[in-house]
């Protein structure tokens, strides 16, 4: 009797259309000998003991191997196919009754092949279904979902795909500790949602979506790079320029100590003399004047009205109407940095032209503006936006802010009236200021702070127009006192104040007792000067006048402020008969320059960088810098380095400016003449100078 071994799969598949069962669904393996492991080991076996169709099972053997060897359908076998081909070809004689005969060996060999590939070509077909059907099945019962029915299509909140019925027994049987079965977050039966889809399908975007993130990393770290490049460029070209300007002085001061080491004399009359010409120079050095240093086109159109200086960003502001007036109409400001000497951008903020600009005590970047449009506006210089904007109902032709409390600004209006804002009420005004002569617009405000003067200690607000100017004294936060002004009656165009020295600069037209410009430089007084029982009075008393040309049609804005020197005032006006800006002395009623430019000159602005002096001027179209030099040995009360110069056995002090040596501040350095070489012996602050 021949015992034969069958290597074979037994597959059991439930179908779709069978009833549920009713209890919890089981997980166990329906076919435990089906992997498909097992068909390429040939671990499972079924013995047979049939003896009677050896013949038939060798014939359907060898039929089944060339069958598999050589396939003829193209197209993939089925499952089911498949299976039945294994078992076809599957019945080997493990012990044959010839085992000499080399046909029976080749064909056992034959089979062994053809059983490998129909297990291989099985593995394939099993993987591909399975991975197009793994979006299509419960996770629970391994069944396709449906679109309808009992198992359809159903979600939990964590958003994980379940059979509707499969999912509700799961959670159901967990009770209180239910969970997703997938990630094993708290769910209940009220989670459930109902999804209408009838195919789904989940495109895998992961790696496309962190390849976006990273690509938008590196272009914000480019854009970051490209910006601080582009600061360093600028600082590069600052620090190339002063250092270019110091190599310079400290030329000049090497040839001067040559000099004076050429002319030493042992005699005292020597000594004086040098002391007398480097006091000569200082003298001249007092005298210097401001030089051209740049013009910039602000508007090609023309239309520029009122300049200002913003400080903490070092630029100047000059309004304009918009460049893109198709695109972006109204006026706005053009900023101009005074670091590389260009024009930077333009920040719209009014719709009809701008009058005033004014900027307060707190550096902020925070600019007032007041327009013809009905409006004053408070702009973040920072952000380019406005940040507040109020309704004052008629045309604004002034603004100014509270120099003693930085909350409350003023803007004077075209029927002479001034309001009183608080930025902390961001409604309407708080106070109205009515006039006490005419109604005419008020053309300038400015602000009075506060000090310890005897003269004009109060604070208060000069509001001028054309017939005159009143001083507003501000008594309390809330009250404030009116004191007329002893102005002329009319052709009052711009009144200015230079807060330290308690001066007012006023403005007055051409008329028929004054045939030319001119400029009133007043101090302004209180009486009684001390605290009495009297109502004090607030007035002026003219101190210098200034006369320009004979021509005045705009309304221009003029200047008064302290000498750079600190000893002083300075009074710029624009001339508009000979198109030019004047430096006048304060203090002498000379005239020190005539700064030629190319329109009339609507308003000026002096203004401090890095411890230079500039004055600006404003056209309709460009601006105009002018800086004043600072000469090697000039005398700045409190900024200087004090040198003492040993000629023979007789000591000669040398001043020096601080910032012309870009040196810090020493007490005492000494100049001695060894063996015909001279040294500089310093303190431990300071290197070798030669």
């Amino acid at each position: 009797m021949r015992r034969r071994v069958r290597q074979g799969l037994r597959v059991h598949y439930p179908s779709q259309t069978a009833a549920p069962s009713r209890g919890f669904p089981d997980f166990l393996l329906r076919a435990p000998a089906a992997s498909v492991a097992e068909l390429e080991s040939g671990s499972t076996t079924e013995v047979s003991e049939s003896d009677e169709e050896d013949g038939a099972v060798e014939a359907g053997g060898e039929e089944g191997a060339s069958a598999v060897v050589l396939p003829v359908d193209p197209a993939p076998p089925t499952i089911s196919h498949l299976t039945a081909s294994i078992h076809h070809t599957q019945p080997q004689d493990v012990s044959s009754a010839n085992p000499s005969s080399a046909a029976e060996n080749e064909r056992t060999g034959n089979q062994h092949q053809g059983v490998k590939l129909a297990s291989k070509t099985l593995a394939s077909v099993l993987s591909s279904l399975s991975e197009e059907t793994e979006g299509d099945n419960c996770t629970i019962c391994f069944e396709a979902w449906t679109t309808a029915g009992e198992h359809r299509l159903s979600a939990l909140r964590c958003g994980h795909l379940f059979g509707y019925t499969c999912i509700q027994r799961w959670l159901k049987a967990q009770g209180s500790a239910a969970k997703c079965p997938q990630c094993n977050k708290k769910a209940k039966r009220s989670d459930i949602v109902l999804l209408y889809a009838p195919k789904l399908r989940a495109l895998d975007n992961s790696e496309e979506e962190s390849l976006k993130k990273s690509l938008e990393q590196e272009q914000s770290l480019r854009r970051k790079a490209e910006l601080e490049s582009a600061q360093y460029k600028l600082k590069l070209q600052v620090v190339t320029s002063k250092y270019g300007q110091v190599e310079q002085e400290l030329q000049e001061l090497r040839s001067l100590m040559a000099q004076a080491g050429r002319s030493s004399v042992p005699s005292s009359s020597s000594g004086s003399a040098v002391f007398l010409g480097l006091s000569q120079r200082q003298e001249g050095s007092r005298k210097a004047q401001y030089s051209f240093s740049k013009a910039i086109l602000v508007s090609q159109a023309g239309g520029c009205r009122v300049l200002s200086y913003c400080e903490p960003l070092s630029c100047l502001l000059a309004s304009q109407p918009s460049p893109q007036a198709t695109l972006v109409p109204g006026c706005g400001v053009k900023k101009v940095s005074v670091v590389n000497m260009k024009a930077s951008q333009y920040v719209p903020i009014h719709s009809k032209q701008i009058r005033g600009l004014s900027f307060n005590r707190q550096n902020d970047s925070l600019l007032l503006s007041a327009a013809l449009d009905n409006t004053i506006k408070l702009t973040s210089l920072l952000t380019n936006t406005v940040v507040q904007t109020y309704n004052a109902g008629k045309p604004v032709w002034s603004c100014c802010w509270c120099l003693d409390n930085s909350n409350y600004i003023y803007a004077g209006l075209s029927n002479g009236s001034v309001l009183v804002y608080d930025t902390r009420d961001t409604t309407t005004h708080v106070q109205e200021l009515q006039p006490l002569r005419s109604r005419c617009p008020v053309a300038s405000l400015c602000y009075v702070p506060r000090a310890a003067s005897s003269s004009f200690p109060c604070g208060g607000l000069i509001a001028g127009s054309m017939e005159g100017g009143c001083f507003w004294e501000q008594v309390s936060e809330v009250t404030y006192r009116p004191h007329v002004l002893p102005l002329e009656t009319s052709g009052c165009t711009d009144i200015q104040v230079e807060t330290e020295s308690r001066h007012c600069l006023v403005t007055y037209r051409p008329g028929r007792s004054n045939p030319s410009l001119r400029c009133v430089l007043m101090a302004l007084n209180r009486t009684p000067q001390q605290d009495s029982s009297q109502l004090p009075n607030c007035s002026c008393c003219p101190v210098q006048t200034f006369s320009a040309g004979s021509s005045c049609k705009l309304l221009t804005k003029n200047a008064v402020f302290k000498s750079p020197d600190g000893v002083g005032t300075l009074v710029c006006a624009g001339d508009e008969a000979s198109n030019s800006t004047m430096v006048w002395d304060a203090s002498s009623g000379s005239l020190l320059q005539k700064l030629p430019a190319d329109l009339p000159v609507l308003d000026i602005s002096p203004f401090v960088m890095n411890g230079e002096h500039f004055l600006a001027s404003l056209t309709e179209k460009m601006l105009k810098l002018y800086s004043l030099p600072v000469s090697t040995l000039e005398l700045i009360k409190g900024k200087m380095v004090i040198f003492s110069w040993c000629l023979s056995e007789m000591t000669v002090p040398v001043f020096v400016h601080q910032r012309a040596l870009r040196w810090p501040v020493v007490s005492v350095c000494f100049w001695c003449k060894l063996e015909s070489c001279c040294r500089l012996k310093v303190s431990s602050s300071l290197q070798c100078l030669l």
